[in-house]
């Protein structure tokens, strides 16, 4: 009955604070037209009139990550039982003046597909994942964990960063148990769960829409390969640094076999079904039913089976010895329905600002563009934005594959400079990219101590990262395009 009577609560003040957004004192336009109508080009290809959302709509968005950065530093144990209350409230105002006011059903339900596609994925791979267990009986030093890291940043194209990050998490902080500081899981956040995706679709999201979009399969392969790489070697150089002067602080010595053991060989045949399934599209396969108006597919339908069948029958032994809950999926879960919402008015007024500015775009631009919003949005709608810009400069549509077919063989600077930004960004922060929380979330639960979201911008991502993606931009895109 509490739940009911919150639900409602929540419900009446998303509409009385959006009516009170839809007021002319707090409405206001980005674009220098004169008109809130904006033509927007929905993914069928046919045009829908639509209002364009007020600017003080982004409000909601920016107090969620106020609240996931500051709450768990001041006001920490209220957060751990409030954070989905807040979540669900600022989704609520976003949601019902979208509905009410805007009357754009469909850009909400949109959103609502990329979260259920998003949250079947993560869920997935995190149980199918935590039903595996990899025991790596070797002396930790900075040469194991560089390689570790590395080979994690290879395996990321193969099983995508979410199914890397969960797989290989554990093991990490295990061979580092004597040794395990919070800069281990940053940069494993750097490398495996962000940079090391960059090569393929099935390494990180925006390049999985691109390719659904008419971008080859291999292009990211063929084009941006020395991109990702000169990426982590100018990475793992300072964690390289870190590792040395981080000695061994056990007093007990150990002997080591050297052996690398893998269990849980079922949950590997999980993992499997779960990377196919992400094929199982219409836009793939003209055979797919489409389950239109249903918010999912028969993809999203097969990931949360397995959800269930991987937990049902996973050896229990192993999903105890990798202290295995269903808090940090949780936690993941409810925060992101919350930034997927919240965050919709600002990719729409992105849209249009990149759309209406498209012949002033340049490689430089699209870089740092894509990159500064996908270290705060969500990077896949962000990549098909410029995408979408890119195109505009030569008449394309990113809604007509052919159009996408052909642009990739124009001028490849831009979709370089869109996908690698997009992809490697979202370490900035720990919003940034799916996996990213979820990984903190594991590691606070292994009992490791890490830093605040602003500590993590602050201390970590702009002091390594922010150089790393500057000798990037000189390398490869400064002046051109």
């Amino acid at each position: 009955m509490k739940k009911f009577y919150s639900c409602k609560i929540i419900f009446l003040l998303g509409f009385f604070l959006s009516f009170f957004l839809n007021t002319g004192l707090l409405s206001a336009e980005v674009s220098n037209n004169n008109t809130a109508d904006t033509l927007k080009i929905a993914s069928e290809g046919s045009a829908v009139l639509t209002r364009q959302p007020p600017v003080l709509l982004i409000a909601p968005f920016i107090i969620l990550l106020i609240a996931i950065a500051a709450f768990p530093l001041f006001y920490k144990h209220h957060w751990e039982k409030h954070y989905s209350k807040y979540s669900i409230l600022l989704a609520a105002i976003v949601a019902v003046y979208y509905i009410f006011f805007l009357n754009n059903l469909e850009g909400l339900y949109k959103t609502i597909i990329e979260y259920v596609s998003f949250i079947a994925l993560l869920s997935s791979l995190f149980v199918v994942s935590s039903g595996i267990l990899i025991n790596v009986d070797k002396k930790s030093t900075p040469a194991v964990n560089t390689l570790f890291l590395l080979i994690g940043a290879v395996l990321s194209n193969f099983i995508g960063t979410t199914g890397a990050s969960v797989l290989l998490i554990r093991p990490f902080i295990k061979l580092n148990r004597d040794r395990i500081a919070a800069y281990h899981i940053i940069f494993f956040i750097f490398i495996i769960s962000n940079a090391g995706g960059a090569l393929t679709p099935l390494g990180d999201p925006p390049l999985f829409l691109g390719f659904l979009s008419g971008v080859p399969f291999f292009w990211a392969l063929q084009h941006v390969w020395l991109i990702w790489l000169v990426a982590l070697v100018l990475i793992l150089i300072p964690f390289y640094i870190f590792d040395i002067n981080n000695k061994n602080t056990s007093s007990a010595k150990r002997e080591y076999t050297g052996k690398i053991e893998v269990r849980g060989f079922k949950n590997i045949i999980y993992l499997v079904i779960i990377i196919l399934a992400v094929f199982i599209d219409p836009a793939v396969f003209h055979w797919v039913p489409d389950l239109y108006p249903l918010p999912f597919g028969i993809r999203e339908i097969i990931m949360f089976a397995l959800v269930y069948i991987a937990y049902k029958n996973s050896d229990k032994g192993i999903l105890k010895a990798n202290e295995f809950n269903f808090e940090p999926i949780k936690e993941v879960a409810f925060l992101f329905v919350g930034i997927f919402i919240t965050m919709l008015p600002a990719l729409e007024l992105v849209a249009v600002e990149a759309k209406s500015l498209g012949d002033k775009l340049t490689a430089d631009v699209f870089y740092w563009a894509t990159g500064a919003l996908s270290a705060v949005l969500d990077n896949t709608p962000t990549y098909m934005n410029f995408l979408s810009a890119a195109m505009g400069k030569y008449f394309l549509n990113v809604a007509v594959k052919s159009h996408v077919q052909h642009f990739v063989n124009v001028d490849v600077i831009y979709l370089e400079a869109i996908s690698i930004s997009a992809v490697l960004f979202g370490a900035m922060t720990y919003i940034g990219n799916g996996p990213n929380f979820m990984v903190k979330s594991i590691s606070e639960r292994a009992g490791i101590t890490m830093p605040s979201f602003f500590a993590y911008v602050f201390k970590y991502s702009l002091l390594i990262l922010l150089p790393v993606f500057t000798v990037i931009w000189l390398l490869f895109f400064f002046g051109k395009g």
